[in-house]
């Protein structure tokens, strides 16, 4: 079984102790191999009062919170039984499973938090082949030829008119082959 991000709802404002929580559940309950990251999904904007610029964390999904996991039985009773969580998004009750997120999906709300579903560092490695999923060189495969890591981007070679032509793309715009 892969591990997948799942959206789970929480009482509206209490994003952060139910992501406190479901860490310390996780952790005295042996389920590291099951749920992996819990995430609280938050931009952050700038706001100028009285002349003066703050920066301020606003929450992406009021009432919602990330969580990357293998979904098991264990694993899913975890998660719904947590203090605070009102169920998971894409599932129809009764016990059912819920439907995770498209790896697109997911990919688009990490990246506008500069993170990024894969570890760049263990997951993708010079030489890797890669499938482009979004932008405008989607549906071309490609060879990593650099990595940003601090910028989460790749330099992929693609075959461009018969031609080995680099393109930068974005970590999330690519899927490992």
């Amino acid at each position: 079984m892969e591990k997948l991000w799942y959206v789970v709802n929480t009482y509206s404002g209490h994003e952060e102790s139910v992501k406190e929580k479901l860490e310390m559940r996780t952790e005295s309950m042996g389920m590291q191999d099951y749920i992996y990251r819990v995430i609280v999904p938050e931009t952050t904007e700038i706001e100028v009062k009285d002349g003066v610029k703050k920066e301020k964390k606003k929450k992406m999904f009021p009432g919602y919170v990330l969580v990357e996991m293998v979904m098991s039985d264990e694993a899913w009773y975890v998660v719904r039984n947590t203090p605070g969580v009102t169920g998971f998004i894409g599932s129809s009750g009764k016990g059912a499973k819920p439907t995770p997120l498209l790896p697109q999906e997911i990919d688009r709300i990490l990246a506008n938090m500069g993170m990024s579903r894969m570890d760049i560092e263990s997951e993708m490695a010079v030489g890797d082949k890669v499938n482009i999923v979004d932008g405008p060189f989607k549906g071309m495969m490609g060879v990593v030829d650099t990595l940003d890591l601090e910028n989460n981007r790749l330099n992929v070679l693609i075959d461009l008119f018969g031609q080995e032509t680099p393109v930068e793309v974005e970590l999330y715009q690519v899927n490992k082959m």
